[in-house]
């Protein structure tokens, strides 16, 4: 038997039936919170802010439609929230994250060295990049979001070119 869509899930969320919405934050609660470090570089933040997410979804269930999936609705929440969070800040923190959070079974002194070497770069470039660019990257190439569902989520016309969305 093939597991409910996410979509069916949250509408059972939708119609009154809460408790729906754990499968959906097991499903989900580690690539939001992958989405918000590499976003903030900041564990901490990133815990809560996957918090804040699905008590949001929680609060505004009635709002989803079901007319895109799932993922695209969350992660617009996803973007909401992390706005909201560092509009209070009223100031863009640096990332400062050092490792990532992939787990490799015993791997070698080397391929430590080299995997945090190559973390460390990843951070620097990711850090240079404007927010806008920075949050269009991870959603695609971290979080593996197709360039049509960060478009609707962007609110960018997918007949338009996607570097018309993101920036030259």
């Amino acid at each position: 038997m093939q597991a409910p869509s996410d979509n069916t899930i949250m509408e059972k969320v939708r119609e009154g039936e809460v408790s729906k919405l754990g499968l959906l934050f097991e499903r989900h609660h580690v690539m939001l919170y992958n989405f918000f470090l590499r976003s903030c570089g900041d564990r901490a933040a990133s815990d809560d802010l996957v918090q804040e997410v699905f008590l949001r979804i929680l609060r505004y269930r009635h709002t989803f439609r079901g007319e895109s999936k799932f993922t695209v609705w969350m992660y617009s929440i996803a973007r909401n929230t992390f706005a909201d969070h560092y509009r209070k800040r009223q100031r863009e923190q640096p990332l400062t994250e050092k490792e990532d959070d992939h787990v490799h079974p015993d791997p070698s002194a080397l391929e430590t060295l080299a995997e945090k070497h190559e973390n460390a770069l990843l951070h620097k470039a990711l850090a240079r990049l404007s927010p806008e660019k920075r949050e269009v990257l991870v959603l695609s190439r971290f979080q593996e979001l197709k360039y049509e569902e960060i478009a609707e989520m962007l609110g960018c016309p997918w007949a338009r070119s996607k570097r018309a969305c993101i920036g030259r």
